[in-house]
């Protein structure tokens, strides 16, 4: 039940916010689950801001965060190349921040698909692309014997105007060429979630996993055995949800109609 939850562990793109531009509701859901003595964490499949960029544009909206809010894929992304890939040269196709994140957390990258001993090829959303970008993935992946990895499987990116092309359809694209499908890290693994509740001390039962992707979000708490909300202030829509196996335990029309049904129950 709604009454229970203490831990909101948010997506961004198409939940909280559409761009640059928040979602209506969303900062008064942000301020009530904090009065309430509960905790928000963002766990997003963005790849392209680390979790200081995150920080600061958040401030830019009214929004007071810190390092507790945040799990990231590209947080994820480099957990698991510490596990591994330790000490290993890893060549990155993503953004210019993506890479600084990983260079921060002493990740050894390149850019230059010439350079020796490249042992993975990690793919992420990039707004940044070019086709140089892609041939020089494609001749990696066709010509060497490494890993291949991608920080999330999302198709498409929300943004104010409608959508954009997303890491996964990148994959997609490199697919066609290459004929290997990477790894994806990121939702829908329940890694996020098991994390963020360890990390909050909170239990299962007091978790509820918020975002407006079926492939993703809800697949992702339907993993991690918590329940979930879909809103429809995203890419899905409320019949695909109805009939998704693995559909949303709470179908919201956004943040603003769970938040008024959550503060019904609590009150």
């Amino acid at each position: 039940m709604l009454e229970n939850k203490k831990l909101f562990l948010l997506d961004i793109d198409g939940t909280i916010c559409k761009g640059n531009q928040l979602v209506e509701g969303s900062a008064a859901f942000l301020k009530d689950i904090k009065a309430n003595g509960g905790q928000f964490v963002f766990i997003t499949n963005n790849a392209t801001k680390s979790i200081d960029d995150y920080i600061r544009f958040f401030q830019v909206l009214g929004i007071h965060t810190d390092y507790t809010n945040f799990l990231t894929a590209s947080y994820v992304t480099i957990d698991y190349l510490k596990k591994n890939h330790a000490g290993e040269l890893i060549y990155v196709l993503g953004t210019r921040s993506f890479i600084r994140e990983l260079k921060k957390n002493k990740i050894h990258v390149t850019s230059d698909c010439e350079d020796e001993g490249i042992t993975c090829v990690v793919v992420s959303y990039d707004n940044q692309l070019t086709y140089e970008k892609l041939s020089d993935t494609c001749k990696l992946l066709s010509t060497k014997n490494v890993d291949y990895l991608a920080t999330n499987p999302d198709y498409v990116c929300p943004i104010e105007f409608g959508y954009v092309p997303d890491c996964g359809a990148i994959c997609e694209m490199l697919n066609h060429a290459i004929k290997r499908i990477p790894h994806f890290i990121g939702k829908p693994e329940p890694d996020m979630v098991e994390l963020a509740i360890s990390r909050n001390n909170y239990r299962k039962e007091e978790t509820l996993v918020v975002g407006d992707r079926l492939y993703t979000d809800m697949l992702c708490g339907h993993n991690a055995k918590v329940e979930t909300a879909m809103v429809l202030t995203g890419e899905t829509t409320k019949e695909e949800a109805e009939s998704c196996p693995y559909g949303p335990d709470y179908l919201m029309q956004s943040v603003e109609s769970l938040h008024k049904k959550w503060l019904e129950e609590i009150t």
